[in-house]
C-alpha cells in the first residue's frame, strides 16, 4: 500500500488528521524529524481520536535515514511548485507521497531529487498560496488509491 512521508510536519492537528486518514486508507505514515510539535501533543491526540493505535507510523531522524531505508521505493513529491497535475500521474500502489512543512513546503534540496514528471501539483486559483496539509494528503491519497482500484477493501 502507499506511504504517505510527512517532511517536518508542524501544525498538530493537521498529523493528528493525517493519522486518522491513514488508519482508515491502510496507509503507513512516515514522520521526519524534527516534528514542529510533542509527540503527546493534547491537539495532536485530539485530531487523531483513537486512531492512532490502527494506524502504522514510524518517525525517522531525518530525510537521509529515511531514503536510506527506501531507496528501491519511488516518491513523489506535492508541491506548488509542481509543473504536473496529479490527477494526471499514473500511481503505482507501493509509491510514497511525500509532503512538505505547512509554513513553507518541501526544501530545494529535497525537490531537487525528483525529476518534474515526480513533482506533482493540486490546482488552486492562480492567487492561492496553498492547501491545507490534510487536506492536500486526503486528496493525494483518495487519487492514487482510486487509480489503484481502492484495493484492500473487502
Amino acid at each position: 500500500m502507499f506511504r504517505v512521508i510527512l517532511y517536518q510536519p508542524e501544525i498538530p492537528p493537521n498529523t493528528g488528521n493525517i493519522i486518522r486518514l491513514c488508519a482508515n486508507t491502510g496507509c503507513h505514515l512516515d514522520l521526519i524529524e524534527p516534528l514542529g510539535f510533542h509527540w503527546d501533543n493534547k491537539a495532536l491526540i485530539r485530531a487523531g481520536l483513537d486512531y492512532h493505535e490502527f494506524a502504522n507510523i514510524q518517525k525517522y531522524k531525518s530525510w537521509t535515514y529515511w531514503r536510506r531505508d527506501h531507496q528501491e521505493r519511488r516518491v513523489v513529491a506535492f508541491t506548488t511548485k509542481g509543473k504536473s497535475q496529479y490527477d494526471q500521474f499514473d500511481f503505482q500502489p507501493e509509491d510514497c507521497l511525500l509532503f512538505g512543512p505547512e509554513s513553507r513546503g518541501l526544501p530545494d534540496d529535497v525537490l531537487d531529487e525528483f525529476p518534474k514528471t515526480q513533482k506533482l501539483r493540486i490546482p488552486m486559483l492562480p492567487e492561492s498560496r496553498s492547501l491545507n496539509l490534510s487536506n492536500t494528503v486526503s486528496i493525494a491519497i483518495f487519487e492514487a488509491w482510486r487509480q489503484a482500484g481502492f484495493g484492500g477493501l473487502t
